[in-house]
């Protein structure tokens, strides 16, 4: 067992030994994004310091916690917060808390974000379902010796987002009258934002949205053979043509400003996850 395996498990140790119930689903919440955790029934909180190896967010608006419970009776896990490459944390430090999850026997991960619009029929407020993924950040969380137990060598990321849970949050959209729009993410390590005509290449290859996170943590999810939903809440349009500048204040603001909905949507979501996908 290497030393990032066994760490891992002493935190699992840590935590099964203060739970009542194992968790069959995740939950990562992005930048202001904190609050969609409301509707959880909460049994245990732990901060992220408190916990043994478990990495620490130092980041504005992510509260730093992880909480399990249940919606709508689910046994949960969530991260109010996450963390992140910027940081300067490696890979395999952002991907931890999955693998924490995993040792858990999560099943099914839903990881929110906050994004930065670079398809112009968006509007700041709007929630993208991920369909797909850019790795932009020049990392992979795979890298170095391959931990059998915990997946394959080469895992196959063809299908990275889970089509049926993304049907699921379509559906949950037309309940709950949310208009959802669907694209492709682009992950960049950041801090920085992006300049007019890096917007301008990530609209060449494909992009809707582009975050400074989530990729890792995906990365990590299939390889450990979770189903995987991604939501980004699209806080500020780039437009490279008429570039405005945007404040981290500003995306927060936002972000926070769309969380009831992002709730809704996962809250349905979680009831209607079929039994077999958390088996």
């Amino acid at each position: 067992m290497d030393s990032y395996k066994r760490q891992v498990t002493e935190t699992v140790i840590y935590l099964s030994t203060r739970i009542d119930t194992r968790p069959e689903i995740g939950l990562l919440t992005g930048t202001g994004l904190g609050d969609i955790a409301g509707s959880i029934e909460i049994t245990n909180s732990f901060a992220y310091q408190d916990l043994p190896n478990f990495p620490v967010s130092t980041v504005q608006s992510h509260t730093g916690r992880l909480l399990f419970g249940r919606i709508k009776q689910r046994p949960v896990i969530v991260m109010q917060g996450r963390i992140h490459l910027y940081e300067g944390y490696s890979p395999r430090e952002v991907a931890f808390p999955i693998r924490v999850m995993q040792e858990l026997g999560v099943k099914t991960l839903i990881l929110t974000n906050a994004a930065g619009g670079v398809n112009l029929a968006f509007a700041a407020g709007d929630i993208m379902i991920i369909r797909d993924h850019i790795n932009l950040t020049g990392a992979n969380p795979l890298v170095g010796p391959n931990e059998e137990t915990w997946g394959i060598r080469f895992p196959d990321m063809t299908r990275a987002y889970d089509a049926t849970l993304a049907t699921l949050a379509e559906n949950a959209g037309r309940e709950t009258h949310i208009d959802l729009k669907t694209g492709v993410y682009v992950g960049l390590k950041g801090p920085s934002l992006e300049t007019p005509a890096e917007v301008r290449f990530l609209k060449t290859i494909g992009a809707d949205a582009v975050g400074l996170s989530t990729v890792q943590e995906v990365i990590t999810a299939v390889h450990a053979g979770m189903t995987v939903l991604g939501l980004s809440t699209i806080t500020n349009i780039n437009d490279p043509d008429r570039p405005a500048p945007a404040t981290v204040e500003e995306i927060i603001a936002v972000a926070e400003a769309a969380a009831p909905k992002l709730d809704s949507l996962i809250c349905y979501v979680v009831e209607h996850i079929d039994d077999e996908q958390l088996s």
